[in-house]
């Protein structure tokens, strides 16, 4: 059985489009994925 998601569909949905959106922004997608995650306030950074 597969695990519930950590995040509802809504908001994965909503970080996706953000990242498309703010994507040429960035100099690569992990800096635009952070950036959004960080906005959002999901996702933890790597120490």
């Amino acid at each position: 059985m597969a695990r519930p998601s950590r995040y509802p569909f809504e908001l994965r949905r909503r970080a996706v489009r953000m990242v498309a959106e703010v994507r040429d922004d960035y100099p690569n997608e992990t800096a635009a994925l952070q950036a959004v995650a960080d906005k959002l306030g999901i996702g933890s950074r790597e120490t």
